[in-house]
């Protein structure tokens, strides 16, 4: 965690930029979340490590956050299978490896799409999520 003199400056200023009230659990779940650089999370992730930061907040509140930072452009989603969602700090266009065994995320930079089909009518490509599983030999 930040060792400055205003610790949660950063967090802050991410909040307001995102129209966000700085409420004590977003701080919270905010520094935790975006203190250590580019990572990928659970829920269930995010909530332990606010529990062993004495951060008191319920498994709720973390999903409300989690779902309130995606919406406003602070977190994205990436979901790897029915039930199961990482939430990445980075919010840049790329991709991701999946450790199936592992359960975890790893950032690719670029990936080759040889072409896309056509959007339906009315429609236009938001963008492209690409994952690629990996298993173990």
């Amino acid at each position: 965690m930040s060792t400055s003199p205003r610790p949660f400056k950063p967090v802050l200023d991410r909040l307001a930029q995102a129209g966000l009230r700085p409420t004590r659990q977003r701080l919270g779940l905010g520094r935790l979340l975006f203190d250590g650089g580019d990572r990928h999370v659970t829920a269930e992730q995010l909530h332990g490590e606010a529990v062993a930061a004495r951060l008191e907040v319920s498994l709720a509140t973390v999903y409300n956050t989690l779902n309130q930072f995606t919406e406003a452009g602070l977190l994205r989603e990436v979901v790897v299978e029915a039930g199961k969602s990482y939430f990445d700090t980075n919010t840049n266009d790329h991709h991701h490896f999946f450790f199936e065994g592992e359960g975890r995320l790893q950032d690719i930079p670029a990936v080759a799409v040889a072409a896309l089909p056509d959007a339906p009518p009315g429609t236009k490509v938001a963008r492209v999520d690409v994952i690629i599983r990996l298993a173990q030999d």
